[in-house]
């Protein structure tokens, strides 16, 4: 409010009244309801014509995240938008973790042992991610991990191992995914090889170009690693140091405590 007393405004609303009188008698407005409401206004204490600010209404609240989470597992187990992934799968594989996390992992799709299990990362890829996981100085439970795809991608009659998910696949798969990051809310995202960065951001370049620079994914921090299905098959000290050296920045942006021993981790490739 101004310093104006009560006595200068009802002063103010007594000329414009006055004002719009003679406006009406010469019919340029018609209103007399209008001309009303201002007389009412201007024989009113100004005490009693401001109608006292009620507090807002206050928003209702959203679920709360584990039950946003449950409901966003019911759908995504319950989906066939994919017709064949839903005949040829064992189940959905959600995904796993901690929901208030500030850390989130996310992968392609399910292979073999994760549609049997119905959770992802769990064969020799994801105990190597366990490993990674441990060596941050985070228990697996600390974190979320996650997959573009949820549906272990199907296979040719007779043929067996995994396939890469299609483009297409991963399209329409990619909402429940986004849901459950923007539940989740981490701080900070990795995309686990080149195939979850294209899924993830549509990235068409080479792990190799991608890793150790930060991307981003609605508004979140995201850092590209390699795959640890790729360190499996490519064990060399140099290879297990660039994943490490990734980790070295998500710690960093995390603001994490970094010892001697962690940055001098496979430092013999060097």
């Amino acid at each position: 409010m101004s310093d104006s007393s009560p006595t200068d405004f009802h002063q103010a609303a007594a000329h414009v009244y006055d004002a719009l009188l003679g406006l009406k008698a010469t019919g340029q407005i018609r209103h007399g309801a209008s001309l009303q409401a201002l007389q009412q206004l201007v024989e009113t204490p100004l005490t009693e014509s401001i109608a006292p600010v009620s507090s807002p209404t206050p928003m209702p609240k959203s679920p709360d995240k584990a039950a946003r989470m449950n409901a966003l597992r019911t759908r995504a187990l319950a989906c066939t938008l994919c017709p064949h992934l839903a005949a040829s799968r064992t189940q959905v594989v959600f995904g796993v973790g901690n929901i208030d996390t500030e850390l989130m992992f996310v992968g392609e799709a399910p292979g073999a042992d994760e549609d049997e299990q119905g959770e992802p990362f769990v064969g020799r890829a994801g105990e190597l991610l366990t490993k990674i996981i441990k060596a941050m100085d985070y228990e697996r439970s600390d974190i979320y991990i996650g997959n573009v795809l949820k549906c272990r991608p199907d296979m040719p009659p007779g043929e067996s191992g995994n396939r890469k998910p299609k483009p297409a696949e991963m399209a329409t798969c990619l909402p429940y995914l986004k849901e459950q990051i923007e539940i989740i809310r981490p701080r900070v995202l990795v995309g686990l090889g080149a195939t979850a960065m294209q899924g993830l951001i549509g990235a068409d370049e080479p792990m190799g170009t991608l890793r150790g620079r930060w991307h981003e994914f609605e508004g979140i921090p995201l850092m590209a690693t390699y795959h640890p299905a790729y360190l499996l098959r490519n064990q060399s000290l140099s290879e297990k140091r660039k994943v490490w050296e990734d980790m070295l920045m998500v710690l960093e942006k995390l603001g994490r405590p970094i010892s001697e021993k962690q940055r001098a981790f496979f430092t013999a490739a060097k």
